[in-house]
């Protein structure tokens, strides 16, 4: 089948499950995950993953996450900021030290033990945006520190996952070698405080005068799509740069314009794909036989988040509802865990034996993510309204 027919498919899939799913009361998000699923090889086989699928998809998580930071308040990512680090940090350690033992009782070796415990330390925030968009539950406390410890969450990823590369893994990084790598990551958070400070400002009042039709909006792509290449040059992942570049952007009285062309832009057609996307890659190959690892390995894979992330902003201060919304928002692993998971396989740290089990594993987490963030959302209204 041609693109230009899997776009329609896809397209038409996510608009049927989407109606039902806001029929039912469960958030759309996952209705386009399970679509996924539905037309993919699990079972219809109408839609196979391929690289220009998986190019659209970037496109669209990329303008997903700028639209996120576009509606994120500076200030209170810079007031969140430490349970944000708390939440990240505790919820990267725990799903390390448990899954680690774990998969060694079901026949993993240590070192390939430990690194499915990294893929599960990862987290995609992507999913939760936008339970946290339909639901107008963005401009808070719960939503700040959920988009900071993402972000906190994914450079640890980054670092735990160069240092086991490093190590274990095929690429054997010298100490120094090690050190620049990781001096060019702090460069580059350097280089987004001038970008947010100095330097979107300026770009803006030169867009002002070139007097073009959308002459912002494709400033604002410049700035997105700019600061997510150079994230992935440095070895981070590409929705920190387009966060950050929609941070960037919110600052601007340009904000609400540039938002809404943002979200129309990858609303009908990006972030569909996105979605879809990630369903696309389950499959039940050795899914009976490896059923209680998938089943033992996705409830902790749950739990790990929801004590870390949860429990760790509980210790300072939050409320239990206010801890179970962060908790479940970083429950997702989606296309993270699923990157990291296939750089393991190439580079012989992932077992090939569950592979198959562990995408099953992070399918499954990034399908129940929406329900838990929204229930959770919803015990903390009734909680206020009582």
């Amino acid at each position: 089948m041609t693109y230009l027919g899997q776009i329609t498919i896809i397209l038409l899939a996510t608009l049927v499950v989407g109606y039902l799913c806001n029929r039912i009361g469960i958030p759309a998000v996952l209705g386009e995950l399970v679509a996924g699923v539905l037309i993919g090889p699990a079972l219809l086989n109408w839609v196979t993953p391929t690289n220009f699928l998986h190019q659209m998809a970037e496109i669209g998580v990329i303008l997903l996450m700028f639209a996120a930071g576009c509606e994120s308040d500076l200030v209170l990512l810079r007031k969140y900021f430490k349970p944000s680090m708390v939440a990240a940090f505790l919820g990267a350690i725990l799903p390390i030290v448990t899954i680690w033992p774990l998969a060694q009782m079901f026949g993993m070796s240590s070192q390939h033990a430990l690194f499915l415990g990294v893929v599960f330390a990862a987290t995609s925030v992507s999913i939760s945006v936008v339970v946290m968009q339909e639901l107008d539950f963005t401009k808070n406390r719960e939503a700040s520190t959920i988009l900071g410890a993402a972000v906190v969450d994914d450079i640890l990823a980054v670092i735990i996952l160069s240092l086991m590369m490093s190590f274990l893994g095929e690429q054997n990084l010298s100490t120094p070698a090690l050190i620049g790598h990781f001096a060019l990551q702090i460069g580059y958070f350097v280089g987004i405080f001038v970008v947010i400070k100095w330097v979107t400002p300026v770009i803006f009042h030169i867009a002002e005068k070139l007097q073009m039709r959308y002459a912002s909006l494709v400033i604002a792509m410049i700035i997105a799509f700019g600061l997510a290449y150079l994230a992935e040059v440095v070895g981070l992942s590409d929705v920190v740069g387009a966060f950050f570049a929609g941070v960037a952007v919110s600052q601007t009285k340009f904000r609400e314009q540039i938002s809404q062309a943002v979200d129309n832009l990858g609303q009908g057609l990006f972030m569909p794909i996105f979605f879809v996307n990630i369903g696309l890659n389950m499959t039940f190959k050795n899914f009976v036989p490896q059923i209680g690892f998938i089943l033992v390995l996705t409830v902790v894979a749950i739990l790990t988040k929801l004590i870390g992330c949860g429990g760790g902003v509980r210790l300072l201060g939050f409320n239990r509802p206010s801890a179970l919304i962060v908790g479940s928002g970083m429950v997702s692993r989606g296309e993270m865990a699923l990157i990291i998971a296939q750089i393991g396989l190439t580079n012989h740290l992932m077992s090939t034996a569950h592979y198959s089990a562990v995408i099953a594993a992070i399918i499954l987490t990034t399908l129940v993510a929406p329900l838990f963030l929204k229930l959770a959302i919803n015990h903390q209204a009734k909680v206020n309204e009582s």
